[in-house]
């Protein structure tokens, strides 16, 4: 940068020349001037007692003093919106609890309010902690609660698959019977009068009796049978299936899906049959099982249906 001075006293003008080096040292000096009157205030007000210079003194550290402040509150709201995330954290921990003690069948008054016990010990009151304290405690704290939500949310899934599990076994008696005529097991055959292996419950009920899905699944088979008469299959899942037989009418085909309680046919005494019952029978992998082991796990009923009139 150059600067022309011109003056009716010279004869000629005169050029400066200013260069970065001369700016810094410009700027260093006034810092350094800067310093100093501050340096030589203080020593004047310590020296002499000077009013202005005490309070000018006062009024500097006074604004340190107001910005710091605002700095540690700005920390503050900084903490306490992250706490505030927390408490919502421990809200949604609480809500997850509730629902898994809804699927675990534990009542919330039946667990421990509190399992601390006696205690006691010699009074150490805490020393006040740091900023970087109270951030490792609250980091310390947010491992935790993403542990415990982590371990509770895995508990729910395995509760939710036990839960659904449950509901495809074949838990709920089909019929509203007037009661059993032949169990599951060996018995003198009705038609030839000897000994055979029968493999499912007989329901005695009149004709027309609604008889509903033991379990939810998938209708496999809705035909008649040389034997069986009307026979429905359904598919549960896990290599479950379960067979009613001697049906007067089907409520269902095949493929459909049907939900546990859901009425698939009427009783009646269609096949190889002597009167009118509902033959049930619970296979596993193809293997006839005793319905009586099953049937008692459950309720009475899904549902209970009125006899026709």
């Amino acid at each position: 940068m150059h600067i022309i001075l011109v003056s009716n006293r010279l004869a000629t003008a005169r050029t400066f020349v200013i260069t970065p080096r001369f700016v810094m040292m410009v700027l260093a000096l006034l810092v350094a001037l800067m310093f100093s009157l501050s340096a030589l205030f203080s020593w004047l007000s310590v020296q002499f007692r000077l009013p202005f210079l005490e309070n000018l003194v006062i009024s500097v550290h006074k604004s340190e003093a107001q910005r710091s402040d605002a700095y540690m509150r700005d920390n503050l709201d900084a903490m306490a919106a992250k706490l505030g995330q927390m408490q919502a954290q421990l809200l949604r921990l609480d809500s997850l609890s509730e629902r898994v003690s809804t699927l675990s069948g534990i009542k919330p008054q039946e667990r421990p309010i509190d399992l601390r016990g006696g205690q006691g010990g010699p009074l150490l009151l805490a020393q006040p902690r740091t900023t970087g304290e109270l951030d490792q405690v609250l980091d310390q704290l947010a491992r935790r609660l993403d542990y415990r939500a982590d371990s509770l949310t895995a508990l729910e899934s395995q509760l939710l698959d036990e839960r659904v599990r449950r509901a495809l076994l074949p838990t709920v008696t089909p019929i509203l019977g007037n009661y059993t005529g032949s169990g599951f097991g060996w018995r003198v055959d009705p038609f030839v009068g000897t000994g055979a292996m029968h493999e499912g419950v007989d329901f005695v009920a009149d004709i027309g009796t609604p008889v509903v899905a033991a379990a939810g699944g998938v209708v496999v088979t809705a035909e008649k049978h040389p034997q069986y008469g009307n026979l429905i299959e359904i598919d549960h899942g896990n290599d479950f299936t379960t067979r009613y037989a001697h049906l007067s009418a089907f409520k269902v085909k095949d493929g459909q899906v049907v939900r546990r309680g859901q009425n698939i046919g009427l009783s009646g005494n269609t096949g190889r049959s002597t009167g009118p019952h509902l033959h049930f029978e619970v296979r596993l992998n193809g293997v006839a099982q005793n319905p009586a082991r099953f049937l008692k796990q459950g309720d009475n009923y899904a549902q209970l249906p009125q006899r026709r009139k």
